[in-house]
């Protein structure tokens, strides 16, 4: 594995909460996260959900020639894999020490307890026996794979059913499902594993650990028990030493836990029998609510393709077309304008008589020379002096009484050209 080491900061933070009794998803000492139990639609397929780590397990069965050593029993295999979907510091291709160790444990937990009957998966003793396979793939790692794992594969082989057989001679027939119904696998108990996690040389203890708490643990302790308090496997690791009254109270602790999955995996089960009796809705896509399918949800009429034209026309023809004129605003003083909705814009070029742009004048005195012809001054609301055809000059257009016979008149440098211009004139 290649995990990204913790910074000394975040594990002294880690240990410190754990010594005041606090976890960093605010559960207590003994408490388990949220187990979730969903299945798939083919039986024998389930998704086990412990708070952010998912595990999927799969049933599948063939038939196989047994064992010589044991030619009336069944094949019993198991096979747990961890991906880089799961979590990054998964090497793909490649068993790593932990997968060993899963894989161990799963094994000592549900084979060698003997919780499913093999004797009767034999078809035909020495030549045909059923080989049913577990196949346990993480979808996601947040610590605790071993409980995860371990639940998904009891869950998925009590809702496995392998297809109906009938031997004539030596001739076996496998009926289909359609023809008869599946058999379901013959299950004594359902052994289920608790992992407790110990800090400080097993000062301190908690259930359930999540990868963070996994990562500054000194030790791991797995009891697989079922819930007539049968321990069916005890495993320790991280070379941590433990005192006999510590072992003995993690078993008392899980005999509770133990009780409490196998009534959820139970209830499950009877949950998806009846939904397949009555004929209702089951499966992955069932069991997620619609809200959740997307983050962002939104009520969207959909949208209809056909006859787009038409109804372009239709709304064009319906709406009300725009009034022609606006009225103006009123200023309240000179040289002041308004802007708002529905209003036009005051400010802008003074307008001549004729519409067209003002042309370049002069300023001499009171006058205005305007190609060759004279204006009164008084008689001008505005004035605009520009000898540039560069820059415009804008001045606003200001309500001013026919007496007042004063104008301002913004002094600017004319061209080498309009000077002499003006010289010839005078």
């Amino acid at each position: 594995m290649r995990e990204t080491p913790l910074s000394n900061c975040e594990r002294q933070f880690l240990l410190t909460a754990i010594k005041e009794k606090k976890r960093l998803d605010g559960r207590q000492t003994y408490d388990y996260r949220n187990i979730k139990i969903t299945f798939g639609t083919q039986y024998g397929c389930c998704i086990v959900d412990l708070g952010k780590t998912r595990v999927l397990a799969q049933v599948s069965c063939e038939l196989v020639a047994p064992k010589e050593n044991r030619p009336t029993e069944g094949i019993l295999f198991f096979n747990l894999e961890l991906s880089q979907m799961a979590s990054p510091a998964f090497e793909p291709s490649r068993q790593s020490e932990l997968l060993v160790k899963l894989n161990r444990q799963l094994e000592r937990c549900l084979r060698n307890s003997k919780c499913i009957d093999t004797e009767s998966l034999c078809v035909v003793s020495g030549a045909k026996v059923w080989q049913v396979r577990v196949d346990v793939h993480v979808l996601n790692h947040d610590g605790n794979i071993m409980d995860a794992s371990s639940i998904a594969a009891i869950t998925a082989l009590c809702h496995f059913r392998r297809p109906d057989v009938c031997v004539q001679g030596e001739e076996v027939t496998v009926f289909t499902p359609e023809e008869r119904d599946p058999v379901p696998l013959s299950i004594y108990h359902m052994p289920i594993c608790v992992s407790f996690s110990f800090f400080e040389q097993g000062t301190y203890l908690l259930v359930d650990p999540c990868e963070r708490e996994e990562r500054v643990m000194d030790g791991l302790l797995v009891i697989a028990m079922n819930k007539h308090r049968e321990m069916c496997s005890v495993q320790s690791s991280g070379g941590i030493m433990l005192l006999k009254e510590q072992v003995l109270r993690c078993s008392k602790i899980a005999s509770v836990k133990v009780a409490e999955v196998t009534e959820l995996i139970n209830k499950a089960l009877e949950n998806d029998k009846k939904a397949r009796k009555e004929g209702g809705k089951f499966g992955f896509a069932e069991s997620i609510p619609k809200q959740l399918i997307t983050a962002l949800k939104a009520d969207v009429a959909p949208v209809e393709m056909g006859d787009i034209e038409e109804k372009a026309e239709d709304i064009i023809s319906s709406t009300e077309p725009p009034p022609e004129t606006v009225p103006s605003p009123v200023l309240r003083a000179p040289g002041t304008a308004q802007i708002g909705e529905g209003l036009l814009n005051t400010w802008g070029l003074e307008e001549t008589e004729d519409g067209d742009e003002p042309e370049d004048q002069v300023m001499e005195g009171e006058n205005t020379k305007v190609e060759g012809k004279t204006r009164d001054a008084d008689t001008e609301e505005a004035v605009i002096i520009s000898d540039s055809e560069e820059e415009d000059v804008v001045i606003l257009n200001p309500e001013i009484k026919k007496d007042v016979k004063t104008q301002t008149v913004i002094p600017q440098q004319p061209r080498a050209g309009a000077s002499k211009k003006r010289n010839k004139k005078k």
